[in-house]
């Protein structure tokens, strides 16, 4: 099901509460959250679940190391990041461009929709996708 894109402030600044893979409702949050922005492919390329409202630590991103599929992730921390760079990003959530710096390596701690804890590399600009919404789940916007 495809939701609309959140643009409520205090919705999008909230910090997200941890996500729990056995939860069905989580599961669905997840399925959501996919199909939005598979709907919105066009023009967005990662969407954290309080983009649609949900205040619930699980993003989704194109992964272009996997051939374009998109991935899930649930309660995602960046554990370790190495070179700051400067860039400008959009948000679907915000008019505009925002500069902001990010690292072009991250490590992430997060769990897989089966409840198992994974831990990855990411680098460029999936990286900084995976920044971008991390930053949502913790309430902030760039």
């Amino acid at each position: 099901m495809q939701r609309p894109i959140e643009t409520n402030v205090s919705i999008l600044s909230k910090v997200a509460r941890d996500a729990d893979p056995s939860n069905p409702e989580d599961l669905s949050i997840a399925q959501d959250l996919k199909d939005t922005l598979e709907a919105h492919r066009d023009g967005c390329v990662g969407m954290a679940a309080n983009m649609i409202g949900e205040p619930v630590r699980i993003i989704a991103f194109v992964d272009e190391m996997l051939g374009g599929r998109i991935t899930v992730l649930f309660n995602p921390r960046i554990t370790a990041s190495a070179g700051l760079y400067e860039t400008s990003e959009g948000c679907l959530s915000l008019d505009g461009m925002t500069n902001v710096r990010r690292a072009e390596r991250i490590e992430v701690d997060y769990m897989n929709r089966k409840g198992k804890n994974r831990h990855a590399i990411f680098d460029g600009f999936t990286a900084q996708i995976i920044q971008h919404e991390v930053d949502h789940c913790d309430g902030i916007l760039v």
